[in-house]
């Protein structure tokens, strides 16, 4: 099995592992694996014949949208949308009469009819869709368009926002972030979180350090999830060792400080937010060369966040599209060198 496993990590281009040495690699068996979700998905969410330009059909007859999610078994976040936000009456409510609800593994051999037609299995098409994280969920119209996808799990209030967003039909409005700002106006008071590692202004992203990747945090005030993942993630020897590969700038989502962009154009902390449809905070948008490559817009635990700056900072992205391909192999990795791997921690 470590033969097998290391080649494979050989040919995605995943060794080594950042920090771990050879003497750990000796066990004799892998180490402990925590963390794994447990969930069931609610027997409302439809019986699909996996053809969705037929499911897209039949939920606008009923006056309905269509929500697509994407998970896997053992996925603790997808554990979380089910047993927290799913378990909550309100939410499930709105979500049944707004919208037919379709689950899809990203490991699935099931055979899906897409909405141009084209088939592929259930695997297939979570890559063709580029879903990075699990769950995500696709909000779709009666056009078979993605209206907004939600990478990763949001809690409730959010959650529930941008079902909302779709289920009242309200992009011809207004964006979502403006549609999110006016439900949750920005803070007025309080400070943001500083750490030694980012960068002081003025910000000419076009002109960082050549050769590393550059991760962006845009925060707010007086945010509980930006409390804690400085609390917590930030301040995890593991993150700190990943995050002295990038350049990091931290901005207020809100502010107008002004910064010159990757691409070299002049701009503000807010304007730059809005183009790129920052919804949530804690958003951490992560460039290299120059082009964004994935962004954490979702809650996350510390393995996972530095799975995604591992997933950059190593380079793999450019061999490996699947970033869950990828964590299954770091973990693994970790494990035959004798680290305990934590997922939910």
């Amino acid at each position: 099995m470590r033969r097998l496993i290391v080649a494979c990590m050989t040919v995605l281009g995943l060794c080594p592992i950042p920090g771990l040495t050879n003497t750990t690699a000796l066990a004799a068996e892998k180490a402990e694996f925590r963390g794994a979700g447990v969930f069931s998905v609610p027997n409302w969410f439809k019986h699909s014949f996996m053809d969705m330009p037929d499911d897209v059909a039949e939920a606008s007859r009923n006056g309905k949208r269509l929500l697509l999610y994407f998970g896997q078994d053992g996925c603790p976040y997808c554990a979380a949308l089910f047993n927290t936000n799913f378990s909550q009456q309100h939410i499930v409510d709105y979500t049944r009469r707004h919208f037919d609800a379709i689950d899809l593994n990203i490991w699935g051999d099931r055979e899906v009819t897409d909405f141009s037609g084209s088939r592929h299995t259930e695997k297939e098409l979570a890559v063709k869709l580029q879903v990075w994280f699990t769950p995500t969920i696709l909000l779709i119209n009666e056009k078979g368009e993605i209206v907004l996808r939600i990478n990763g799990y949001y809690p409730p209030h959010q959650f529930l926002s941008a079902l909302k967003y779709v289920g009242e039909k309200q992009e011809g409005l207004l964006t979502f972030p403006e549609y999110y700002a006016r439900l949750d106006p920005p803070p007025s008071k309080g400070v943001l979180h500083s750490e030694p590692f980012f960068s002081r202004p003025p910000y000419n992203l076009s002109k960082f350090a050549p050769g590393k990747p550059l991760a962006v945090f845009f925060e707010q005030k007086d945010c509980e999830g930006c409390d804690r993942m400085h609390s917590k993630i930030l301040h995890d020897p593991e993150t700190l060792k990943l995050i002295g590969n990038f350049n990091v700038i931290q901005l207020d989502r809100w502010d107008n400080t002004p910064l010159i962009t990757p691409d070299g154009r002049q701009t503000t902390a807010r304007l730059w937010a809005n183009e790129l449809k920052v919804a949530y905070v804690p958003n951490v948008v992560v460039f290299d060369a120059g082009k964004e490559v994935i962004r954490i817009e979702a809650f996350l635990k510390s393995f996972h966040f530095q799975s995604v700056l591992d997933y950059v900072a190593s380079g793999a992205y450019k061999k490996q599209p699947s970033l869950q391909r990828f964590i299954r192999a770091r973990a693994d990795a970790l494990r035959e060198q004798g680290i305990v791997v934590d997922i939910w921690k």
